[in-house]
């Protein structure tokens, strides 16, 4: 017979009053009343600018106010408002070199103003996108890169030229204009002329916190988007909202979750930041924002949370991680996981791009060990972003399973002791 000392005796006591815990916590009846909200008709498909998503924001502030969290910043709400432009071009004419004025179908403008006027003395840097480059990678950079451009770009991408518009469909507040000329000219003098439509929308995060003890300042992110696709023509069934239960409301109530989970427990010597990310569905605009309010130095981990409302293809209790290999950080979660039965695997659908299609690339760029966790079967799943993804089709047990599996598997890093190696960016596209 096995003698215990009094030393075990209290570790395997207070391992069983731990279980018991984030039992009573996170379990399949307090999932399913969550996910059952959120991916209600009621919400009318959580469409960005619509009626729904502030529903759905309501209900996750309320939510976060009765976990106890904070709200960012010391304010009073938990809505993280920020301003989109949605914008038309209606007219443009540039004039290179004296030549016969380019129209509108070889412009294309990213700018929140609605009137821009500019010539070759108007202080804007003039650079080139050439035959064989990758278009929409280059024209990406200069959008980002916070400078006024004219990008003049070769006849040969004339064909995939009026994509460039969609740019300025969707943008952030900015004093930058990009212009783009589809043309083969390199002109010494140019003149343009731009004229379009801009309406200005607000939107919002979900955002609370868990002040740290010992780390205040240094942060740990549980994020999911709570935006979807809204309402369409009934189907046959007479079914027209797109409810998003498994995209992705069964992240937004694993955030829930773990926000009453650690309020509950108060383990946190890090601040704890929970999410819930508006516009992803369109651009991932809200995690964008979210990320640039940020010093990413201080940010040690981000797990962001994506479809986990069905089991994975290595069957329950496992999930994977989307850039496994990027830092440390799945080493970690699996060293906190030792003997639960939960495992967590690198990305099996590597040429999918999952770490830079979901909320947590924009940190990760910044090389924030920032990375999703998923369960999706996207080769075979038959209901992603159809009618069809409704709460009838998830398995609460083993929602609730994967939820306990972050908490358990975040320990480490909530508390202080691990913290991730950093994303090399010089890696990344």
């Amino acid at each position: 017979m096995r003698i215990l000392t009094a030393t075990s005796v209290l570790l395997l006591t207070a391992s069983s009053l731990s279980a018991q815990v984030i039992d009573h916590i996170i379990n399949p009846d307090a999932v399913e009343k969550i996910e059952r909200t959120l991916s209600a008709d009621d919400m009318e498909g959580r469409q960005t600018f619509k009626p729904g998503i502030e529903k759905a924001a309501d209900y996750i502030e309320r939510e976060f106010h009765t976990a106890g969290l904070q709200p960012l910043n010391g304010g009073r709400s938990y809505r993280q408002t920020f301003s989109m432009f949605r914008t038309r071009l209606t007219t443009a004419s540039a004039t290179l070199d004296g030549q016969p004025p380019l129209t509108v179908s070889d412009i294309a403008v990213v700018s929140n103003a609605n009137h821009i006027q500019l010539d070759n003395n108007s202080g804007y840097e003039k650079v080139f996108i050439k035959a064989g480059s990758n278009v929409f990678v280059e024209a990406m950079h200069y959008v980002h890169a916070k400078k006024n451009y004219v990008v003049l770009i070769d006849t040969s991408f004339a064909k995939s030229f009026a994509r460039l518009s969609n740019f300025g469909r969707q943008q952030f507040k900015s004093d930058n204009n990009i212009i783009f000329l589809l043309t083969t000219v390199d002109p010494t003098s140019y003149s343009i002329t731009a004229d379009q439509e801009v309406t200005e929308s607000k939107l919002a995060n979900v955002v609370g916190i868990l002040p740290g003890r010992s780390r205040k300042n240094e942060y740990v992110i549980f994020s999911g988007h709570y935006d979807h696709l809204g309402i369409t023509t009934p189907n046959a069934k007479g079914d027209s909202v797109y409810n998003g239960a498994n995209d992705d409301a069964s992240g937004t109530t694993a955030v829930i979750m773990l926000a009453n989970y650690f309020a509950r427990t108060r383990t946190n010597e890090r601040t704890l930041v929970f999410a819930a990310f508006t516009a992803e569905e369109i651009g991932e605009y809200g995690s964008q924002y979210f990320s640039s309010q940020f010093d990413p130095a201080t940010v040690m981990a981000m797990f962001n949370i994506e479809m986990i409302g069905t089991a994975s293809k290595w069957g329950p209790n496992s999930a994977f991680i989307t850039g496994y290999e990027r830092t440390d950080m799945a080493k970690i979660l699996e060293k906190n996981l030792a003997g639960s039965g939960f495992s967590f695997h690198p990305d099996p659908y590597p040429d999918q791009q999952l770490f830079y299609r979901s909320d947590n690339a924009s940190l990760a760029r910044q090389g924030v060990p920032a990375h999703t966790i998923s369960t999706f079967e996207i080769d075979v799943d038959k209901h992603y972003h159809t009618l069809d993804d409704d709460i009838d089709h998830l398995d609460m047990k083993n929602m609730a399973a994967i939820i306990r599996s972050i908490a358990i598997s975040s320990k480490t890093i909530v508390e202080g002791k691990d913290t991730p190696t950093r994303v090399d960016t010089t890696q990344l596209r």
